[in-house]
């Protein structure tokens, strides 16, 4: 199952000639907060309602929130599942195999570092129900890539879609995730895409993820990664991540930054960096 997504991710990535665009479905106006407040209010504010989804593997819980004045939905997921082994169902295997909440706040607080977390819902730690997990702001969806993939939807040229894409493969590969399939690739109504779901990330093994599909880097988010500074990271991640885990996430940093040197060194900074 793991390596059909994987399949299925890289088409997805790729630039696919299709028929139409899609009309941007009507969305209730989201709350002008800040992020410190929708912090705040994911944190603090209660739980009106409860209804457990039926996404991806752990089916993380819809949560309706209320803080007295604002009402606004919630994920919530609480998996913390570690094992010696895991056996999959298409014959590969996995030793010391983690799936946990925690990394859903470790990947939120790197890619604050990096300048990415506009990607990604805020997300912060709370209990609920007697159990601790990672709870994230809803975000208002049109689709998710595996959806605009089955419906042959072409993005807008205004969505800057490869660009978006690109920064995800870059994201991905920094910290590990094994587990970057299409339904956790969501589409806004204003055509931005969204990361969720890094349960399955920060594997301790330094190589790059799907490296051959690290053809462009923004810019910025190239600089980013050449400042970020290993005790930052430690001190970000200390609650969610190992010693062994930031080592790693640093030791990724070093490759994505000399792969993308070579790639400039070959092709030039144009046909690379944007």
């Amino acid at each position: 199952m793991r390596s059909a997504c994987a399949v299925l991710l890289i088409a997805a990535m790729a630039c696919v000639p299709v028929a139409s665009h899609a009309q941007k479905a009507p969305a209730p106006p989201e709350p002008s907060l800040t992020k410190a407040e929708m912090q705040k209010f994911l944190a603090t504010a209660k739980v009106k309602s409860s209804k457990q989804t039926s996404k991806g593997i752990t089916a993380p819980w819809k949560l309706r929130l209320s803080d007295g004045t604002l009402e606004h939905d919630a994920a919530f997921q609480a998996v913390d599942e570690h094992k010696m082994r895991m056996d999959f169902g298409d014959g590969t295997s996995e030793l010391n195999f983690v799936d946990s909440f925690e990394y859903d706040l470790a990947a939120y607080a790197i890619a604050e570092l990096v300048g990415l977390d506009s990607m990604m819902p805020v997300t912060v730690l709370r209990t609920w129900n007697g159990k601790k997990g990672a709870i994230s702001w809803w975000v208002p969806t049109q689709m998710d890539e595996k959806e605009r993939l089955a419906r042959k939807i072409e993005p807008p040229p205004t969505s800057h879609w490869n660009d978006q894409m690109h920064r995800m493969r870059v994201f991905t590969a920094l910290v590990r995730d094994t587990d970057r399939n299409l339904t956790n690739v969501l589409i806004d109504p204003e055509w931005k895409l969204w990361m969720i779901d890094f349960t399955r990330a920060f594997r301790m093994q330094p190589e790059l993820i799907n490296q051959k599909d690290l053809i462009k880097c923004d810019r910025q988010l190239l600089e980013r990664l050449k400042a970020l500074n290993r005790d930052d990271v430690a001190r970000v991640t200390k609650d969610h991540l190992r010693k062994v885990d930031v080592d790693a996430v640093m030791a990724r940093r070093d490759k994505i930054v000399d792969h993308f040197k070579k790639l400039v060194a070959e092709k030039g900074e144009d046909e690379v960096l944007y």
